[in-house]
């Protein structure tokens, strides 16, 4: 499923990896960058973070990030702040990072960047579509690697899977448009067993929306995940698990985004902007050695 935040993508084929560094080659159109686009808007009386956000149809966090008068949550009325055209993050840009560089980082096309950022070649700072701004903000957006295989070292699975649709922003198989999927699909036949990923405790277990049956577990370190499109649920809330500790079996309930049956995953962190998604490949190293 996806947590379905649009932004205009051009050229969207082009396969170049443009440099930050070296004049990249020129896509046949060029928007004005995201930055450039940027509103000025003056906190009115009566107005607060979320109206602000709703009326521009963006995320509290996006608006945070973007204007640090914000990030205590309140409004200061007659501040002017920043709006962004869509939601993403401002970071500043090194000398000699190159558009993959930053592409490897956020999990966004390398020609997707250069294109919202205006066709630059060597920018100080950046626009990154769909990135979460969070003020627990980790280094090369993940855990350090002892933490990882502490945390969580099982993979959902019996064996690993191929991964039908990948965290980020996707172009979805059952649709023409490009939304920001919030954890990974993996291919799995109904009926498998799907196990926690690591020892925590069940936050819940239910029927979810278009998550169909799901499992949520709350992990050590301010970590959670969430397996969704089940067919049954082996577990409760408030139950203990460990590491490996049956939840439930693949299955095609909810709303899925492919008709190939699979587990929908999620790992989270938790944040004062609540529990933000990041990219479950960051674990796989450690998941993977645990089941060798």
């Amino acid at each position: 499923m996806n947590l379905r935040f649009w932004f205009p993508v051009l050229c969207l084929g082009l396969s170049m990896t443009p440099s930050l560094a070296a004049d990249p080659p020129q896509p046949r159109s060029c928007r004005q960058s995201a930055l450039s686009r940027v509103q000025r808007h003056t906190i009115a009386p009566g107005e607060t973070l979320a109206s602000i956000a709703r009326q521009y149809d963006l995320l509290e966090s996006t608006l945070m990030g973007m204007n640090p008068a914000l990030r205590n949550g309140t409004a200061p009325v007659g501040t002017a702040i920043l709006i962004p055209p869509y939601n993403g993050i401002r970071v500043e840009v090194a000398a000699g990072t190159t558009w993959q560089d930053l592409a490897d980082r956020y999990n966004v096309r390398a020609d997707t960047l250069f294109e919202v950022n205006g066709c630059q070649a060597n920018p100080t700072v950046a626009f990154i579509p769909g990135a979460n701004w969070s003020p627990l903000e980790q280094t090369g957006g993940g855990t350090r690697e002892g933490s990882i295989a502490q945390i969580l070292s099982v993979y959902p699975l019996p064996s690993e899977s191929p991964v039908l649709v990948e965290y980020g922003w996707v172009l979805t198989p059952r649709s023409s448009e490009v939304v920001f999927h919030s954890g990974v699909d993996l291919l799995a036949p109904v009926g498998t067993t799907v196990e926690s990923a690591g020892a925590g405790t069940v936050a819940f277990a239910g029927e979810q929306g278009i998550y169909g049956n799901l499992v949520v577990i709350n992990h050590s370190e301010g970590r959670q995940t969430r397996y969704a499109h089940l067919e049954t649920i082996a577990v409760r809330v408030g139950q203990p698990v460990e590491a490996g500790t049956p939840v439930g079996t693949v299955g095609q309930t909810g709303t899925p985004d492919t008709d190939e049956p699979h587990l929908h995953f999620e790992v989270r962190y938790n944040s004062e902007l609540g529990w933000v998604a990041e990219d479950p490949a960051v674990y796989w190293r450690s998941m993977s050695a645990a089941r060798r």
